[in-house]
């Protein structure tokens, strides 16, 4: 492992950070950092550092203090207030008491928090404070775990990392973890480091970089031991083709994700979703491919940490039959079903230890192995399936590591059940209320004018993945980079020209490989044109008719058949216009083509309503722009509505304005928050039209 050390990044942090929050903490982000960037240590979360100095309190007494990680935080993007400081003194006094549970130990930190508005600090932070260094990092380093998880581990630790090295036989992370570690530290004067199995490797120093130096040290150690080592590697008889692997997915994947979507209780909306995330490698693919791929993939998991992000044991489906998709989805369905029936014996067995006001967690697999395909994570969103996913891609990583050196060797069922229920280890996984939309999948056309990009925004915002999509060019390419820059992860960009059935296809796929699905589908692409009816072209007429009928009718059939295999509903909303039922002169090719589209989303309405999928239409009057977005319609069509009526923009802005009822301004936010009343179902309601016009009576519905 590369040595990331560069003394001129740790003076440019030393000068941001050191004025305000002191010289040890400020090298002790940058130390921190430089393991965080490091997967084949930690990986999302896990892990912990800390730093021993003084705090000066209100009285201005310096007292001994320790800064500790915060449980849950990234070390990678840590910040000096991710290490929350404790009263040092009062905590190595805890280690005289005889048992100390989680919950009463997790009280005792926030009671000696120095700042009380801090975040919880790691499990792990007795360790901390009783190891008497300045520096210390844990670290779940893959290849030390490599050596741990096997039999005769600490035997094998020995001989890759040296004597100077202890090595502790697991102990249950917490409080008694921290009593052994210290009284192993007594034990082993000189000592420079400390494995615990199963569990990661401990090293420390009097400054920032002696200690991130011995980890860089002994990892290497290990990884250079285990290459040596690797005499038996893992046999694959028939290797699967990458392209195979995903056509395999595109296929299945929409069925797996509504096979793992849990029934709600709730008529509206029936089902909790999930988000897939594929991990389609070649290492993956040899694997599962494998002979015994099967018998290594089902052990425990490399580390307790993992567990609340994985489960003990992922879901293996054998011998699927990708020739046969009724057969497929059997054989899916019923291993889902088994693996839910053990996952309830499981907890089942261990009910007596499960801790007071903890939620057990659904029965249902986080990752799914299938030979020929690879595996996929699944998550309540996308951050939760990657994280699922980078696990289990460094897991069997490793487990086929140790599968090449010798026999794996996982904790015991009864560690695994109480630190998969470990009041820690859940307190990483609360945070905010789940925002309505945070388990859905959207497609938005048209999302780069100024209603697409609006609806877009206020999706992402309600905890929506959206793909938007539009035609290839600046105007998309930059409303990803707008929405990208805030929502992250849950923003897809996705060139479609609706008018172009292999483009439809195509841009579902890109959201099938990306999220497994599509939930909701906001058809809002359009063109529009100024033209009497006798002096209109037939050419320009087809143009509209194209992307506005056909554009609307080939979306919504892709979105029908993608949702009878999803098979957990759907919606639908189409952007209609107030011209369906209040047309204008001179704007008869818009009105037409848009009226074809409102029937046949109606239609859509009559057919899809079987399998649970809602159909309804949002009609807006004149929108100029959204932001610096501005309308493609208005653009074309305001010229003419301006020379009419003798107005500049502002002035043809006014005339819309008091036109209706209201006398109100009719926004793209407006017209956003009526898909979003569609999107979030808030009445049992299909084949609807609702208004944003401020009260139009020639364009009410009916």
């Amino acid at each position: 492992m590369q040595n990331r050390w560069r003394d001129a990044e740790a003076a440019n942090l030393l000068a941001r950070y050191a004025p305000q929050w002191g010289v040890d903490l400020a090298l002790r982000t940058y130390a921190s950092r430089l393991l965080g960037a490091e997967e084949a240590l930690v990986l999302h979360g896990g892990g912990n550092t800390s730093v021993k100095g003084t705090y000066t309190n209100i009285l201005g007494e310096q007292i001994p203090a320790i800064y500790v990680k915060a449980s849950g935080h990234d070390m990678a993007a840590i910040e000096p207030a991710g290490h929350p400081g404790l009263d040092l003194a009062y905590l190595r006094r805890l280690r005289l008491l005889p048992e100390l549970s989680d919950e009463l130990m997790h009280q005792e930190f926030r009671a000696h928090l120095l700042d009380p508005r801090a975040p919880n600090p790691s499990l792990e932070t007795l360790a901390h404070a009783f190891l008497p260094p300045k520096y210390v990092n844990h670290t779940h380093a893959d290849s030390v775990l490599a050596l741990t998880n096997q039999i005769q581990g600490d035997k094998l630790v020995k001989e890759a990392l040296g004597d100077e090295v202890i090595v502790l036989e697991y102990v249950r992370p917490g409080f008694q973890l921290a009593k052994a570690a210290a009284a192993a530290f007594e034990a082993n004067p000189g000592c420079k480091a400390m494995v615990w199995m199963r569990h990661g490797l401990v090293t420390w120093g009097e400054t920032a970089r002696e200690s991130y130096d011995a980890m860089i040290e002994l990892v290497t150690r290990a990884e250079e031991f285990l290459a040596k080592r690797a005499a038996k590697p893992v046999v694959v008889k028939v290797s699967t083709p990458l392209a195979t692997a995903r056509e395999r997915l595109l296929r299945i994947a929409p069925i797996l994700r509504g096979l793992l979507a849990q029934p709600s209780g709730n008529a509206d909306q029936p089902f909790l979703r999930v988000v897939l995330q594929p991990l389609l490698s070649r290492e993956i693919l040899d694997f599962v491919d494998a002979e015994r791929g099967r018998e290594i993939a089902l052990t425990p998991p490399l580390t307790c940490d993992h567990l609340i992000r994985t489960k003990a044991w992922p879901l293996w489906i054998d011998a699927p039959a990708y020739d046969d998709p009724d057969r497929l989805r059997e054989q899916i369905f019923r291993a889902i079903q088994d693996y839910a029936a053990a996952y309830d014996a499981y907890v089942e067995r261990h009910a007596a230890c499960l801790p007071g006001g903890l939620t057990r967690f659904d029965s249902l697999p986080r990752v799914v192995l299938m030979p020929g395909l690879g595996a996929v994570s699944a998550g309540k969103d996308v951050a939760a399936a990657k994280i699922a996913r980078d696990i289990t891609a460094h897991t069997l990583a490793i487990k086929a590591r140790v599968a090449a050196m010798g026999s794996y060797e996982g904790l015991p069922e009864a560690e695994l059940f109480d630190m998969e229920y470990q009041s820690f280890q859940h307190a990483k996984l609360g945070g905010s209320p789940e925002l309505p939309l945070s388990r859905e999948v959207a497609l938005v056309t048209g999302a780069a004018g100024a209603i697409g990009s609006a609806i877009s925004q206020e999706l992402l915002q309600q905890g929506c993945h959206v793909a938007v999509t539009d035609l290839p060019g600046e105007n998309l390419d930059s409303l990803v980079h707008e929405l990208g820059t805030t929502f992250g992860d849950r923003v897809l960009g996705v060139p479609l020209d609706v008018t172009d059935p292999d483009s439809v296809a195509t841009a579902f796929r890109a959201v099938i490989e990306a999220w497994g699905g599509v939930d909701l589908i906001v058809a809002n692409a359009g063109v529009a044109m100024v033209s009497s009816l006798a002096e209109m072209s037939l050419d320009s007429f087809r143009k509209l008719e194209r992307v506005n009928v056909e554009g609307t009718l080939l979306v919504i059939a892709e979105a029908a058949r993608l949702f009878r295999l999803q098979g957990t509903g759907g919606d639908i909303v189409l952007v209609s216009t107030k011209n369906v039922f209040a047309p204008g002169a001179k704007f008869g090719a818009y009105s037409a083509t848009k009226a074809a589209a409102h029937q046949l989303a109606r239609i859509a309405s009559l057919e899809l309503a079987e399998i649970g999928v809602r159909v309804n239409m949002v009609s807006p009057d004149a929108v100029f722009a959204h932001g610096s977005r501005r309308s493609g319609l208005w653009a074309e069509v305001g010229p003419d509505r301006m020379r009419a009526r003798g107005l500049d923009e502002k002035g043809l802005e006014e005339y819309y304005r008091q036109r209706n009822l209201l006398k109100a301004k009719v926004t793209a936010e407006h017209v956003a928050k009526a898909v979003l009343f569609f999107a979030t179902r808030q009445t049992p309601t299909t084949g609807a039209t609702l208004p944003v016009d401020g009260g139009l009576p020639d364009a009410t519905p009916r």
